[in-house]
């Protein structure tokens, strides 16, 4: 049971533990030179789910940190329970040769350490002991914790074959599962949870969506999926110009209340300008005559008691449209009676009959694995077909987004670089213009996208598809590594895009604001879905309901049967495939861990007091420049990681799928 109160001070503190609320104040938070929260307030009340959201480096995940007590105030003070117990999803796997099921159940770390316990008193044959170990088991509901983990994996996506497999045969994506199942087993008071949406899948996401309503705790949530955000949460914290404000309401209500709020804000500033420049013009007119002198020095001194007023900063610093393309073809694409996947006797999806024209719009839905994927990529050519046709139209010009296509960007070339080989006769200040719409600005524009986040080059894969002028978008999950107001632009840039649009997401606001028509990719086939999400929600329920159901296949007749001989030759030339991208995943891996290892050792460095001494200033200087360099390394390396292991992931399921 976790068990710590960070920071209390007087009665007020005492009150906060009595209560059993989380009391944040006067709070300043500082990593290294930035400072992310200055005198801070901030009070929630037991069983509140709230979602956290802010910019990109506002400080939310330290706040998280701060919570778990691995990061301590630098002023001011946080209160929780001491008796609360904290489960969080964790962003490392450090069990890898342990089953799936036993990872999961080793998130109720009260079971495993009575099971630990039990285990020494049956060898020590203490039969009293036993006997309260026992009684001990039952009130922690050990006798069902199999079960709770296995409808917790299943709930994720899992198969029943999946369950017992170690964690190390799953690809990262997967991974990043597991530790959200395993945060999700711990009985606790708060379930924090950063992102716990960017590797599943939508049918995953309506599962928790589920459970995370009927969570009895306090949860706080960091996300950037405003549908997510609107069904589970009742309240905002928006970290916003280093302060917690609190909202009521789902996200929808936080931006009806916050927009509000701005135009108060700059109404208020725009009448204390005009107060100002009042009195500065007094001061300028009358300073120097002796009659209006004394009126003058009182007005400087009202002057500099006058409280600044932020103006209002509520535009997005994105505006940015698909340019028009030059020609068009009707159709742009037409796939005719196509069987597509990687062996034709046993294909992933047949009979397959999808023309694009100009303007269509639609998503493609279906549950993880059915051949979303496969389908764009057939589409694309990089999966032959393995029968029918597939003709595109002599105009075509194809843009497309895939989480692989980070990697192609050249981490040397600048955003500006990057558009200039694309658009070598266009003038510079032109295309500074074009890329300020995706916020790539001034010297931001000119630096290496070797330091650039997994957002920023999301949005220089956008701005370089944007600039192509296509006629039809494919996005194959667009809207990961992006924040709130990059995915309301690309929502609005969609809208306005007159192409045609296949998109595949798990953004439920990004389908519902951008296309007109819904497939169903599912049991080998891709047809229109005659519905809109929430009955898209319902089939899904009804499918999984079928699929529990369904008994074991019976054995097939000797006509039948598959010609095991091709299906074990396509297997084994898919894991022919897999090999250098387990080894590639592995190498990062080892890098990720020698990183970090090192800024372990610079954080216990900088936590000594004496290091901030004046004649230690240099030493001080080299610390927090090496901090950074290794920040900056470390979260290139984990993207191009995760990318890799989502690449590896793809792979495999459709090697399950063909086995």
């Amino acid at each position: 049971m976790t068990k710590y109160l960070l920071a209390h001070i007087g009665n007020r503190g005492e009150t906060a533990k009595l209560r059993g609320m989380i009391r944040i104040s006067e709070l300043t938070l500082q990593r290294g030179p930035l400072r992310l929260l200055e005198n801070a307030e901030l009070t929630l009340h037991p069983g509140h789910k709230v979602g956290l959201i802010g910019a990109n480096g506002a400080g939310k995940s330290s706040l998280f940190a701060l919570l778990r007590g691995k990061l301590h105030p630098d002023a001011g003070e946080c209160e929780l329970p001491a008796t609360w117990r904290i489960a969080h999803m964790r962003q490392e796997i450090d069990a890898p040769e342990r089953s799936a099921i036993d990872y999961v159940l080793d998130g109720d770390t009260l079971l495993r350490n009575i099971q630990q316990r039990l285990a020494k008193a049956e060898e020590q044959q203490d039969g009293a002991e036993l006997g309260r170990l026992h009684s001990e088991l039952d009130s922690a509901d050990a006798y069902t914790a199999d079960a709770r983990a296995r409808k917790l994996l299943a709930g994720l996506g899992f198969l029943e074959k999946q369950m017992d497999n170690q964690v190390n045969s799953f690809s990262g994506g997967w991974r990043m599962r597991l530790n959200l199942a395993q945060a999700l087993m711990c009985p606790s008071d708060l379930l924090l949870l950063d992102e716990p949406t960017n590797h599943l899948d939508l049918d995953a996401i309506l599962w928790l969506e589920g459970w995370l309503q009927n969570y009895p705790g306090t949860l706080l949530l960091i996300s950037h999926d405003r549908d997510f955000l609107d069904s589970v949460v009742g309240h905002i914290v928006h970290v916003e110009q280093q302060q917690l404000v609190l909202y009521s309401g789902g996200y929808t209500a936080f931006e009806r209340a916050r927009a509000e709020r701005i135009m108060q804000q700059q109404k208020a500033h725009e009448k204390q300008q005009a107060q100002r420049a009042h009195m500065e013009d007094f001061i300028r007119r009358f300073k120097a005559k002796a009659t209006k002198a004394r009126q003058a020095q009182s007005r400087i001194k009202a002057l500099e008691r006058m409280e600044e007023l932020a103006p209002a900063h509520f535009d997005s610093p994105f505006n940015f449209i698909f340019r028009e393309a030059d020609k068009v073809s009707s159709p742009l694409l037409d796939l005719n009676e196509a069987v597509l996947g990687y062996s034709a006797t046993q294909p992933i999806l047949s009979k397959v009959k999808l023309q694009l024209v100009p303007g269509a719009r639609i998503a493609l839905l279906g549950p993880n694995g059915a051949g979303k994927s496969t389908l764009i990529k057939s589409i694309m050519n990089d999966l032959p077909l393995l029968s029918g046709t597939l003709t595109s139209g002599e105009n075509l010009v194809v843009g497309y987004f895939a989480q692989h296509q980070l990697d192609s960007l050249d981490p040397k070339a600048s955003p500006l670089l990057h558009v200039q080989r694309i658009a070598p006769n266009e003038r510079e200040q032109v295309l500074r213009d074009f890329l300020g719409g995706f916020d790539f600005r001034g010297k931001r524009c000119d630096e290496p996208v070797v330091n650039f986040s997994g957002g920023e080059k999301a949005r220089l894969a956008l701005a370089l598809i944007a600039w192509g002028k296509p006629n039809l978008l494919l996005l194959d999950e667009p809207t990961n590594h992006l924040d709130l107001e990059m995915r309301q632009a690309l929502s609005m840039a969609l809208q306005d895009f007159s192409g045609a649009l296949l998109l595949v997401s798990h953004d439920r606001h990004l389908i519902k604001s951008t296309v007109d028509e819904l497939y169903l990719v599912a049991e080998g086939r891709v047809q229109e879905f005659a519905g809109d999400l929430e009955d898209y929600s319902k089939w899904l329920s009804d499918y999984r309901l079928r699929q529990q159901s369904a008994a074991a296949p019976p054995s097939e007749p000797a006509a039948d049967k598959v010609d095991r001989r091709a299906q074990r030759q396509a297997a084994a030339e898919m894991r022919k495939q897999l090999a250098p991208l387990r080894k590639q995943a592995e190498t990062l891996e080892k890098q990720l861990d020698r990183m970090q290892h090192e800024l372990l050792a610079l954080e216990t460095l900088l936590a000594d007091n004496s290091l901030y001494e004046q004649d230690k200033k240099e030493q001080l200087k080299d610390c927090l420049s090496k901090q950074s360099q290794l920040l900056q390394q470390q979260a290139q390396v984990e993207e191009t990681w995760l990318n890799s292991l989502e690449e590896l992931e793809l792979l495999q399921s459709e090697l399950e799928a063909n086995v």
